[in-house]
């Protein structure tokens, strides 16, 4: 997960009971694998004491920063929705990479076209 992230930044006020998203999150930044998928991503915990709500910013390493709701949305979606972001900027680097462009658009003529090997299946027809 920290492989396709330059910076996590956590906030919550340890009294808080609204915090079990942002403990779990902290606990998988700080797990031996995903400190090893990246050990040049910074986690910084910031411990407040107002009654701010949690949240979780994380920066992609192509500098898009995004903030999460800790009240609202669990570690593990964080997690996947990460994991998804991150994803796409692998496809979209290796497209750049191989002088692709992107993001890659297919005609519309084309994807109604068929292909050898493809088959269709009509779900309505009868035969009689």
């Amino acid at each position: 997960m920290l492989k396709f992230l330059s910076r996590v930044r956590i906030e919550f006020n340890a009294l808080d009971p609204r915090t079990a998203a942002s403990m779990e999150f902290l606990a998988q930044c700080n797990a031996r694998k995903a400190k090893e998928s990246n050990p040049a991503c910074q986690v910084v915990v910031k411990r407040r004491t107002d009654d701010h709500p949690p949240q979780i910013t994380v920066t992609f390493v192509n500098g898009v920063e995004e903030m999460f709701d800790a009240t609202a949305t669990t570690a593990q979606d964080i997690r996947n929705m990460i994991l998804e972001k991150g994803q796409m900027l692998e496809t979209e680097q290796m497209f750049k990479e191989a002088g692709e462009k992107w993001p890659v658009v297919i005609p519309e003529e084309e994807l109604s076209q068929s292909f050898p090997g493809t088959k269709y299946y009509l779900t309505n027809s009868r035969r009689i």
